[in-house]
């Protein structure tokens, strides 16, 4: 099982998340003979930031930012769809965003955890649930074509009770 629950969930510096997505895309791209453009890389850089999905528009804003000019919806689309199609980034449906992907080269259960408290979003690739969902499948003539499993809860460092709550308890 591979998960980024304990990135994901404790304090780290987020520009070593952006530079290793970074390379994991520049590599990808020369093995795939893509392009990674300056737009693509910005916004895959905007998507690993935080470890919070973001939906095209918050990109879009971030995006005009950096840049210093107003940037087109279309623009933006086009570089998720590209990151999309190279599994670099995942939809999250329910919450129309995305997010960067911390196994672009591994097989994916597409298993997120959602904190509702902070927002934060980890991952999970369990090759276990993967043949589960393909069992099932396989048994009733499905041919499954993606999976996308949300499972919204509080993240361990939400769940840790405050001081403050300690002493509202009494």
């Amino acid at each position: 099982m591979l998960t980024n629950t304990r990135l994901v969930h404790g304090q780290h510096d987020h520009s070593r998340c952006v530079d290793a997505a970074l390379s994991r895309a520049e590599d990808l791209c020369q093995k795939k003979n893509a392009k990674l453009t300056p737009t693509r890389a910005t916004v895959l850089s905007i998507l690993w930031q935080s470890h919070r999905p973001l939906g095209a528009y918050q990109v879009q804003g971030r995006l005009s930012k950096i840049t210093g000019k107003a940037i087109a919806p279309p623009t933006v689309y086009r570089a998720i769809e590209f990151l999309l199609r190279l599994g670099l980034i995942h939809r999250l449906p329910s919450l129309n965003a995305y997010i960067g992907c911390p196994f672009p080269n591994s097989e994916h259960s597409n298993l997120f955890m959602i904190c509702i408290e902070c927002g934060c979003v980890a991952e999970i690739a369990d090759a276990s649930l993967n043949t589960r969902l393909q069992t099932a499948c396989d048994k009733t003539n499905f041919k499954l074509h993606s999976q996308n499993i949300e499972l919204f809860g509080v993240c361990p460092q939400c769940s840790v009770p405050t001081i403050n709550e300690d002493i509202s308890h009494v």
